[in-house]
């Protein structure tokens, strides 16, 4: 995982404005979100492995990610380039022959990042920045 210095990082804002106008970058909501906090990641290569998140807290009301109109706020914490690295092939341990696990725990959760995937990283940033700065109101 890498640390990416950010604008963004402390600027409140409604999720579902964020969530609306980060979607036309290709960010979506991750899948570890809970009703307090989440992330809105962006795939950096074509399988997967390689991720931007953009974590938050939530400041007020609740997140529920299923719905689309909402009244939550959201505060931005510190954005980072992350890689996981999952087993390939055939889980043995899946119910079925030949059948894959697809909820699978990472080989390494925090495989070494080339630096092609942190600059990746950083033009993402850099348009998810531009996106919010010029498109969403913050409220702090």
């Amino acid at each position: 995982m890498i640390r990416l210095k950010s604008s963004l990082e402390g600027m409140e804002t409604a999720f579902t404005d964020a969530r609306d106008q980060l979607a036309v970058a290709g960010f979506t909501i991750g899948g570890n979100w809970d009703y307090d906090r989440g992330s809105l990641d962006r795939e950096l290569d074509q399988d997967g492995k390689v991720w931007l998140r953009l974590p938050f807290r939530v400041t007020s009301g609740e997140l529920d990610a299923e719905k689309s109109a909402q009244d939550t706020l959201i505060r931005f914490e510190s954005p980072f380039v992350l890689k996981h690295l999952y087993e390939e092939g055939i889980d043995r341990d899946a119910v079925g022959a030949g059948m894959l696990n697809q909820f699978q725990d990472p080989a390494d959760a925090d495989a070494e990042i080339e630096p092609e995937w942190v600059e990746a990283g950083r033009a993402a940033l850099a348009e998810a920045e531009n996106l919010l700065h010029a498109n969403v109101p913050a409220t702090s």
